[in-house]
């Protein structure tokens, strides 16, 4: 049996990764899902990366976790680095799920196009906090399912903390110098970042020695095909 913490990505939370769970606990597995720090339904919203990761880092120590499988999907890849910077022995595989790969001194928005930074800059709101806009949600991200059942997961996303974009990694190495077994899981219809600047080879590539894990599906593959990518994420955490 291994133990997987899924770190969710930005204007989700730690319960919408339910079903990737369930499915992931029925193979035999432990599975936890906290929600990072700013995400949660009366957060702060001008929190910062430091404190997102401070966050997790005491989710860790409070559960007492150890010999875990680290998964971090899209914004959740910077949480997930800065917890591989600070508790490295704790940690048996980190896995990257069509997720950022910071270098020490990158911020989420280095790694977008430049439209993204001018989009969020104009819907910033006066709480620190950006929501996601239906019609990018709908056409870049869920782009594999129903208008309701897109509708459905939209309604459940809550905004954001912008500072946690803009704020730079902090870390003591580059991933690709971390001693640490790392994986990439790349979804082949993810446009949630335009396919000529993509998650896969530009992003993973970053990690150095890495596996790469693919499937078919989009940015929100674990609303539309839980089951697939459950098997997909035992698949990349295997030793």
């Amino acid at each position: 049996m291994a133990c997987f913490i899924l770190v969710h990505g930005a204007w989700h939370n730690g319960e919408l990764m339910e079903p990737v769970a369930k499915s992931i606990r029925k193979a035999g597995h432990e599975v936890h899902l906290p929600t990072l720090q700013g995400n949660g339904p009366s957060d702060d919203k001008f929190v910062g990366l430091s404190d997102v990761i401070k966050s997790l880092e005491n989710y860790i120590q409070q559960k007492k976790l150890s010999d875990f499988i680290l998964v971090g999907h899209s914004y959740g890849g910077m949480v997930i680095t800065g917890i591989a910077d600070l508790m490295p022995k704790r940690i048996r595989r980190l896995v990257y799920w069509n997720a950022f790969v910071p270098n020490d001194g990158e911020s989420l928005l280095d790694m977008t196009p430049p439209h993204y930074k001018e989009l969020f800059d104009s819907i910033l709101q006066p709480d620190g906090s950006v929501a996601l806009p239906y019609e990018l949600w709908r056409e870049a991200f869920i782009n594999d399912v129903s208008s309701e059942v897109a509708e459905k997961y939209y309604d459940q996303l809550n905004a954001h903390p912008y500072k946690t974009f803009v704020d730079k990694s902090n870390t003591t190495s580059n991933p690709s110098e971390m001693a640490i077994g790392k994986s990439y899981i790349n979804a082949t219809e993810d446009t949630a970042l335009p396919q000529s600047l993509g998650w896969h080879p530009r992003l993973s590539e970053k990690l150095g020695t890495f596996r790469l894990v693919q499937l078919s599906g989009s940015h929100e593959v674990c609303f539309s095909n839980p089951e697939l990518l459950s098997s997909k994420i035992i698949e990349a955490g295997r030793d």
